[in-house]
């Protein structure tokens, strides 16, 4: 069962990384860029200020530990444990897989740290901010797929380096979310009491 299903994960990779041209090819370098999606950040947290007011200051400095949570499992646990060798560093996949600007990643892969990060983010945001932007989601979801499909057409992750962190980044997200919901009213009234304090 497990053959196969390394199969079907090595099917799927080979196709997508197979289907590749150069404006794809920009396309997901782009996608997987260090710096890309700063300007979507920066937009991400205006509108979080601008919606939320106060209640966003604890809402944003929640995601750092989102952040490091989700970017720990996936890169302090899953990748020494698993030592799963990326694609792109798999010997038995040499010159199969079409290589982007000579970009082969780390060794290990197992999981994605990027997926673990964006989707973590995404399902985070999608639970504090459903009741009043009920449209994010449909942004968040599917940028978290785009980067997550960028990995494996780059030739850098099998799909199911990024199908785990998507299931596992769930109850990352909850947690930090019930982090927020709990705390958030104290970190107002601390707030609240500095502000008129300094005044």
């Amino acid at each position: 069962m497990l053959d196969y299903i390394k199969q079907i994960d090595t099917n799927i990779l080979l196709w997508l990384n197979g289907s590749h041209n150069e404006f794809w090819d920009e396309i997901m370098w782009f996608a997987s860029g260090k710096y890309t999606w700063l300007p979507f950040y920066v937009a991400l947290i205006i509108l979080l200020v601008w919606k939320y007011k106060k209640d966003a200051i604890l809402m944003i400095l929640l995601i750092a530990l989102l952040i490091t949570m989700s970017d720990q499992m996936a890169s302090g646990i899953f990748k020494p444990l698993f030592e799963r060798l990326r694609p792109s560093h798999n010997p038995v996949l040499e010159g199969q897989l079409h290589i982007v600007n000579n970009y082969r990643g780390g060794q290990f892969g197992f999981i994605s740290s990027h997926a673990a990060n964006v989707f973590a983010l995404a399902f985070y945001l999608t639970i504090l901010t459903k009741q009043n932007l009920k449209w994010l989601p449909f942004i968040l979801i599917p940028w978290a797929i785009f980067v997550g499909m960028s990995r494996v057409y780059l030739g850098v992750h099998y799909p199911t380096d990024i199908l785990v962190p998507v299931i596992l980044s769930v109850p990352i997200a909850f947690m930090v979310a019930h982090l927020y919901k709990k705390y958030n009213p104290k970190f107002i009234k601390i707030f609240d009491y500095d502000v008129s304090k300094n005044n």
